[in-house]
């Protein structure tokens, strides 16, 4: 249940990852900063209003200010960047992050910042003889929720469909009549929705500092590269199996300093006989 708990949040990181990766082919490495931002703001609107209602509303004003922190990520840098090569978009990305990380210690501090769960989801459950918090099995609810969403959001919608479309032939796309520019801003402003969402979900579960950027980037890319870049399913399955592994790690005595290490073994073996990932495409 641990690993689930974690996998939850990991992939709802990874899967906005994925989602940007496969619509705009961009390495995003600011999106582990969007993250940390949503987890701070969430804490401190938390801490503020009270347990009652405080998870709520930081939730709704960590995903409006991330999303239009994301947006303006967009417009700004990557905009610029979208026909260089990958190692000019991980280098402004990355210098997002940094400029980020900074921002973040200005204003939040460096200490370390805690909450307790909303008061809907405190305490635990029995099942089947073993006890389990009850806000691990929310984490593990609303990453389902999520995924659906997603999946919806992708098949049974026309921004869907043009997302698709994009990922396919984003000049094609153009040239039928889509703004692709306007259309590359809301699919960046969804995937720093995401990465909202994982942070606001985190937050309550472990302690929230400016080192969670780099932490869960590692994570989620993993995960992407795992999975396959561009794959929601292979987001989620990326990230149940990284979920499992790196908390079977932490949990046993014998190999909690080389739980990391597992998860990049693992990474390794599927690198070694699908480059492109369990359900990525070859051409990517």
């Amino acid at each position: 249940m641990g690993g689930l708990s974690n996998a939850a949040y990991l992939f709802i990181v990874a899967v906005g990852l994925s989602l940007v990766f496969g619509a705009l082919r961009v390495i995003n490495m600011a999106h582990g900063s969007l993250y940390m931002i949503a987890a701070f703001v969430t804490v401190v609107v938390a801490n503020r209003l009270g347990l009652a209602l405080g998870f709520w509303v930081g939730l709704l004003a960590a995903v409006i200010v991330t999303g239009a922190v994301g947006v303006l990520i967009e417009i700004v840098v990557l905009r610029r960047v979208y026909r260089e090569e990958h190692l000019i978009q991980l280098l402004g990305t990355y210098a997002v992050t940094l400029i980020v990380a900074g921002a973040v210690r200005i204003i939040f501090g460096s200490n370390y910042r805690t909450m307790s769960p909303p008061q809907l989801f405190s305490g635990s459950l029995s099942l089947a003889g073993y006890r389990y918090s009850v806000y691990s099995l929310f984490m593990i609810g609303a990453a389902i929720m999520i995924a659906v969403g997603v999946n919806l959001m992708l098949y049974r919608t026309a921004l869907g469909r043009n997302i698709r479309a994009a990922v396919s032939d984003s000049e094609l796309l153009s040239a039928s009549g889509v703004n692709v520019a306007r259309l590359f801003t809301t699919v960046f402003a969804i995937g720093a929705g995401l990465a909202a969402l994982g942070g606001v979900i985190v937050a309550p579960s472990q302690a929230v500092g400016t080192s969670m950027d780099s932490d869960v980037l590692v994570l989620a890319f993993a995960i992407s590269v795992i999975g396959g870049l561009g794959s929601i399913i292979g987001s989620a399955v990326g990230a149940v199996l990284v979920g499992e592994i790196y908390s079977f790690g932490l949990v046993n005595p014998y190999t909690n300093q080389f739980a990391l290490a597992f998860v990049f073994i693992i990474m390794t073996a599927v690198l070694t006989i699908r480059p492109w990932g369990l359900f990525g495409r070859a051409e990517q």
